[in-house]
């Protein structure tokens, strides 16, 4: 097993004994596994991120932490957190770990996020200026999240 895999493993382990809540103390957790705590970081910023539906919170010092709190909420506000996380520019992998994300929470099927991740893929927008393309990717997505909304 890759070690990042095991790291986030453990953490939502955490996650599931803390009621969808934890602290994770990164020196200490290092410890335990036996890595550098910047693998860690890394593991928390690219896997426990809003378009895969946690909020995280660091605190520095000493007694530092950093809390990870899985979102819990009904399919609109759920959908609203994504419409706000989005910001003005998606790239072609964050789109589709969106997508990921609304499959596992059963807001949306496979087979919709397929015809989603075609619609903002690079070959769809193959016609779009490269410099727009992040853009009119976050737009279709947000437009997405509007229709869902209103089911």
């Amino acid at each position: 097993m890759i070690l990042s895999d095991h790291i986030a493993r453990l953490i939502e382990e955490m996650l599931e004994e803390g009621g969808g809540s934890t602290e994770v103390r990164r020196n200490d957790l290092a410890a335990k596994i036996g890595c550098v705590p910047s693998q860690i970081n890394y593991v928390i910023t690219s896997r426990f991120t809003p378009e895969r539906g946690y909020v995280t919170e660091s605190r520095r010092g000493g007694g530092g932490y950093i809390r990870i709190v899985r979102i819990k909420m009904t399919k609109n506000e759920y959908l609203m957190h994504f419409f706000q996380a989005i910001g003005q520019t998606l790239d072609e992998a964050e789109a589709k770990a969106y997508l990921k994300n609304l499959i596992e929470h059963g807001i949306m099927s496979e087979r919709e996020a397929r015809i989603a991740a075609q619609a903002m893929s690079q070959s769809a927008l193959d016609k779009c200026p490269a410099e727009k393309r992040a853009m009119v990717r976050a737009d279709i997505l947000r437009h997405i999240l509007m229709l869902l909304m209103m089911e």
